[in-house]
């Protein structure tokens, strides 16, 4: 893949809620990376910025961390979801699935939306597909300092590529092992953590991963980052609008 070719958008916005502290470390993290590795990356948090003709540049958006409503206008949400349509790239970080938690097809694209997550704490994610692209190099078994994020509106197109060990998690607090027994659902010791999806004509990737700040500079966490954005990168070919079919927000999904 020739990253030359390539060009991000970060996008910051939130909506009425919590704000993570760790999005201007992403940031600085992706523009780092984008000047090491030759890609572009523009970054913003207006919404105005959500056109088809705008967004037609990039080969991928980044929402880092993103939270409840990020567009102002359906118009917006149309624009962001014809660019998907058209084949457009998505890749989405830690927060990511608490992003839109109102519109049904964004869910989806997302393969869920937040319910809970536990206590910030140490606990263990495994890799269960160590062959895809995005994945080489990181540790089978990745101990970590994070939240272990749940959903609930669950979808199943999603391609699973690493799980939260829920064995690991301190369930000491009865309450705290109440609420990840309640979360977890028909899940037993492992829940999905990070996945790929072809969705509606786009390419997205999702990691619940990256709460602390300190994340953007440990060099297996950015890997991982890079190589997410790689592998939507090396799937997103020209965007065509032709093949874009919404004319709402809503307009159902073609499977």
């Amino acid at each position: 893949m020739n990253w030359k070719n390539v060009r991000v958008l970060v996008y910051t916005k939130n909506g009425k809620g919590y704000v993570h502290e760790n999005i201007p470390s992403a940031v600085n993290c992706i523009q780092k990376l984008g000047k090491q590795y030759g890609f572009k990356v523009d970054t913003s948090r207006e919404a105005s910025i959500m056109t088809e003709n705008n967004l037609k540049q990039y080969s991928l958006l980044i929402f880092p961390s993103t939270n409840n409503d990020v567009f102002d206008t359906d118009a917006q949400r149309l624009a962001f979801r014809r660019y998907i349509e058209a084949g457009g790239g998505f890749v989405g970080l830690h927060s990511v699935t608490g992003t839109e938690r109102n519109w049904k097809w964004f869910k989806m694209m997302l393969g869920g939306t937040f319910a809970w997550h536990a206590n910030f704490q140490k606990f263990t994610a495994k890799v269960i597909d160590p062959s895809h692209p995005s994945m080489v190099g990181l540790p089978k078994v990745w101990e970590r300092a994070d939240e272990c994020y749940f959903a609930k509106e669950l979808y199943p197109g999603p391609r699973v590529l690493a799980v939260h060990d829920i064995t690991t998690l301190n369930t000491r607090d009865t309450v705290q092992k109440n609420l990840i027994i309640k979360n977890a659902g028909g899940y037993s010791d492992m829940y999905p953590s990070v996945w790929y999806y072809d969705y509606d004509g786009g390419h997205t990737w999702v990691t619940v991963y990256g709460h602390d700040k300190k994340d953007y500079s440990d060099p297996v966490y950015v890997k991982h980052v890079l190589q997410g954005i790689q592998y939507v990168a090396s799937k997103v070919k020209a965007r065509n609008f032709s093949k874009a079919y919404a004319d709402s927000r809503d307009t159902p999904l073609r499977y």
